[in-house]
């Protein structure tokens, strides 16, 4: 148990249901979009995604905590290790069953801790299978977590620009190893999991970084990278509008999750809030072309209209589960993208290859 396992907590819903439990993270009350992930494993990564800006994040696997928090080391390219970004971006926090005793041979300290330390209230004790059905039936809604009993507004996160929050400010450039650079690459921070920028690295490709509405137009790079992020994709109207530019060049364009949707506003297609997202790591999609299916990690709450999708298009992947978009492809082109992640972190890598796919192309 956790030291502020006495300490009284709720989750109440914008329909008036509340579900009671215990603090075990930072004390104070906090509002957002509840959302669930089916994930079995990977807290670390799936709280430090930036793509959870403005929602309170629930798990549904029983026992969160057992294997503790790891250390915060720099890896060969000097970004973590472990984690997807510099912090934890949810809201808050929504657990069934806390483990605050852990053991794993890099744990250096437990999830409350860590969460105590990026000031995140969390709760266990939540009947988090009824929280889930009840999202699967009437979709996500917005929430607050209570617990020291003050009067807290509702947030609401498709309110505002989540991507001009998470994107980075300035120019960065990461560079591979001894410097040994096979191609350029410009990538459009939206909210970028650094298991990303790691895939090119170790590839030989140099990273430049760039704000989410920085011009990029001018700029002499082998091929345009489109990052993950959190929210609705149509509040990035700049990034949209230079992708517009981009997409009457021939350079190659690869876009994940947010950047998926962006590609996808950026050819005249339009995109809609899913009920209730995918969030887990065993999502099923199909390729068209081949017909193949790939165990899928994902994180988004909207998602690609098919059905407007202009002649130049092709939908590339499905989602077996309730067939979705997760992928399209340009028809003569060299501009894809997925609704999925395949760089992992957390989930499978299964789809790892579609670096290599764009990397051929630069």
């Amino acid at each position: 148990m956790s030291q502020n396992a006495k300490l009284k907590a709720k989750l109440i819903l914008e329909d008036g249901t509340e579900f009671f439990g215990y603090s075990f993270g930072s004390n104070i009350s906090t509002s957002g979009e509840v959302v669930f992930n089916t994930g079995m494993v990977g807290y670390p990564e799936t709280l430090s995604d930036p793509s959870y800006t403005g929602q309170i994040l629930t798990l549904t696997t029983p026992m969160v905590g057992n294997y503790g928090v790891p250390n915060n080391e720099i890896d060969e390219y000097n970004i973590k290790k472990f984690f997807e970004s510099d912090k934890i971006h949810i809201k808050g926090f929504i657990i069934s069953d806390y483990s605050n005793e852990y053991s794993h041979w890099n744990a250096k300290k437990s999830l409350g801790q860590w969460l105590r330390e990026h000031n995140i209230p969390a709760i266990y004790g939540i009947d988090t299978r009824a929280l889930t059905k009840k999202l699967r039936e009437s979709g996500v809604m917005l929430g607050k977590i209570i617990i020291d009993e003050k009067k807290i507004e509702q947030y609401n996160p498709e309110k505002e620009n989540q991507v001009a929050k998470v994107s980075t400010k300035k120019t960065i450039i990461y560079t591979p190893q001894n410097n040994d650079i096979k191609c350029r690459c410009l990538l459009v921070d939206c909210g970028v999991k650094n298991n990303i920028i790691r895939n090119f690295l170790k590839r030989g490709i140099e990273v430049k970084a760039v704000p989410w509405d920085y011009d990029f137009t001018k700029e002499n790079y082998d091929g345009l990278f489109i990052s993950n992020g959190p929210g609705d994709p149509k509040f990035c109207k700049a990034t949209i509008e230079y992708l517009k530019v981009a997409l009457k060049q021939n350079k190659p364009i690869f876009g994940i999750c947010l950047g998926s949707q962006l590609l996808a506003l950026a050819s005249g297609a339009n995109t809609y809030k899913l009920k209730y997202g995918h969030r887990s790591h065993n999502q099923p999609c199909t390729d068209t072309e081949t017909n193949k299916c790939y165990i899928t990690s994902q994180n988004h709450g909207y998602a690609i209209d098919d059905k407007t999708l202009n002649s130049q298009w092709k939908i590339w992947f499905k989602n077996a589960n309730d067939g979705t978009n997760e992928g399209i492809k340009h028809k003569t082109k060299p501009f894809f993208a997925v609704q999925f992640h395949p760089e992992a972190m957390a989930g499978p890598d299964d789809t790892e290859f579609l670096f290599d796919k764009f990397i051929k192309l630069l």
